[in-house]
């Protein structure tokens, strides 16, 4: 298959985001204690995360930007303790930080090193990772997001947005991601060519059609397979 770019998956491809998320939380929860108690005791971390959830289900024009639901959940806490100006900035400076304190996955910062020496590589994410703070910014020649673009993954229109910004067509244009539903699916009906990272070992869901061109069991394989696949031909 003719390769000429890839697209990666940030969040639990590059590195397990439910740890860092978590932190944000405990980091936000503890900073309301100091300074104010109030939000604190209405809004413990469980109900906090519930109130963010009815708010995505509310606001579902926002499906693409996570960030914006979330400084609408802190908006919502503080107003319902009848705080009217709730201190967004340094709450979502304060979330922001801890969530961008990823600990990545001990194959990835080598494998980006190895593929971005191969081809351009484009970060592809629903979510708001800033690669900047996380220190992988340079080896990324395009940022697309959900919140940028106005469609999250699985719309076919993030995936053109990256091929487009790469400047490559679709089928030349190779996703990487974890999830079969957002990544695999969603980049091939795109017309994208495809990589299930699959660090689980998992059977491929049947029900969502087709198999991805590539499995692969950590970012290293995808490596791999890339420096095979280019070395002769001139290209993947």
């Amino acid at each position: 298959m003719r390769i000429l770019a890839l697209s990666l998956d940030l969040d639990d491809t590059l590195w397990p985001v439910r740890p860092a998320l978590e932190q944000a939380d405990r980091e936000l929860d503890d900073y309301l204690k100091r300074h104010y108690p109030e939000v604190a005791r209405a809004w413990p971390i469980p109900a906090m995360r519930e109130l963010r959830a009815q708010v995505a289900a509310e606001r579902l024009d926002l499906a693409h930007d996570f960030t914006t639901q979330r400084h609408l959940t802190m908006q919502r806490a503080f107003a319902a303790c009848g705080i009217d100006e709730a201190p967004l900035d340094a709450l979502w400076e304060i979330y922001f930080s801890a969530r961008n304190r990823v600990e990545l996955y001990a194959d990835a910062l080598p494998a980006l090193e190895r593929l971005s020496a191969r081809l351009p590589l484009a970060s592809l994410t629903n979510g708001n990772a800033d690669l900047g703070r996380i220190g992988l910014l340079a080896h990324f020649r395009h940022q697309v997001s959900a919140r940028d673009t106005g469609v999250p993954k699985p719309d076919p229109r993030i995936f053109q947005a990256a091929a487009a910004a790469l400047g490559v067509a679709p089928h030349e244009l190779m996703h990487v991601g974890d999830d079969p539903m957002l990544d695999v699916k969603g980049a091939r009906d795109a017309g994208l060519r495809t990589a299930w990272l699959n660090r689980e070992g998992l059977p491929w869901p049947d029900e969502l059609g087709a198999p991805p061109d590539l499995t692969l069991r950590d970012l290293s394989a995808l490596a791999d397979w890339v420096e095979t696949s280019r070395s002769g031909s001139g290209q993947a």
